[in-house]
């Protein structure tokens, strides 16, 4: 029995992409990018301050991280909240060690709900983080509730962000078909929910272009140590690992590379685990002759793929 022949027929099948979000771009065919003071390795640090509600509603899905157990699941909302109490203090001051430091995605209900954390935070570049963690962009969720909650979430962090917010992490990295458009729509520049690739690239919308700044959940601290089961000094190798080699590699080609690291205070800020991203950190620290960090929006600003 053959397929039906209308299965072949879809207007966009056609070599390359099967869209028209991003052109057909390999790695290794680029134009190589230089990064500022001939630098090979642009650093992006990211820390993520996250609001779980205790009752999580996990409309479209409920997120990693959410509420597992019958209202009301204590144990599980406590130590989320730990790590805007405790942890992200361990992590603040471990970057201060290192002399490095990092941008913030918050969401707007850590900002309601924290106002001595951002305070703590103030100064540095503040990514919109969605409202809360159970405010996921969803396929088919309604377009109109979903602009409510991106304004709703800029209107709480504008204050705290002099400079403006440029960047977009959804939570859980979960966008509706619509999300890239209202995105733009409400003045993004530039948004982290793709990770097919490693350096800043060109994202189109139906308002106009986007960058898409890869953050890569492969090296996330929560994605390796909660949801892969690996130990913290195998995460700890595994971002020494990357450093390395994308280091090497830049040196190798002559073409800038970038290492981003998605940290999140409730997972690696507790005590038997801050010492595993001291490690980390001060590997990067030794390396930084070679280091550009950077701030997020400066890097897509640098890389110029709008």
């Amino acid at each position: 029995m053959s397929l039906d022949p209308k299965f072949l027929q879809y207007p966009k099948r056609r070599h390359g992409m099967d869209h028209d979000r991003y052109a057909w771009s390999m790695l290794e065919s680029r134009a190589p990018i230089a990064w500022p003071e001939g630098k090979p390795l642009a650093l992006w640090i990211n820390v993520c301050l996250e609001h779980f509600p205790l009752d999580a509603k996990g409309e479209g899905f409920k997120v990693q991280g959410s509420m597992t157990m019958p209202y009301p699941d204590l144990r599980h909302y406590t130590l989320r909240d730990y790590g805007n109490r405790v942890g992200v203090f361990r992590v603040i001051e471990a970057l201060r060690a290192a002399g490095l430091f990092a941008s913030f995605a918050v969401n707007g209900e850590v900002a309601q709900r924290y106002p001595a954390l951002m305070q703590r935070i103030a100064g540095a570049e503040i990514l919109a983080h969605g409202w809360n963690m159970d405010h996921v962009h969803f396929g088919g969720l309604d377009e109109a509730r979903e602009r409510a909650w991106i304004a709703d979430t800029m209107a709480v962090l504008a204050p705290h962000a002099p400079g403006g917010i440029r960047g977009w992490l959804s939570p859980a990295r979960s966008q509706s078909q619509n999300t890239p458009e209202l995105l733009r729509e409400a003045g993004f520049g530039w948004c982290s929910d793709w990770v097919n690739d490693e350096l800043p690239y060109r994202f189109e919308t139906g308002n106009g272009a986007l960058a898409t700044m890869p953050l890569p959940q492969e090296l996330e601290d929560r994605f390796v140590i909660g949801e892969n089961l690996h130990a913290e000094s195998e995460w700890a190798d595994q971002c020494i690992d990357a450093a390395d080699f994308l280091l090497a590699e830049a040196r190798a080609l002559g073409a800038g590379r970038m290492l981003a690291l998605n940290l999140h205070p409730w997972v690696i800020g507790h005590p038997h685990r801050i010492r595993h991203l001291e490690r980390v950190l001060a590997h990067l620290a030794g390396i930084r002759a070679a280091l550009w960090n950077a701030n997020p929006s400066a890097i897509v600003d640098h890389a110029a793929v709008l």
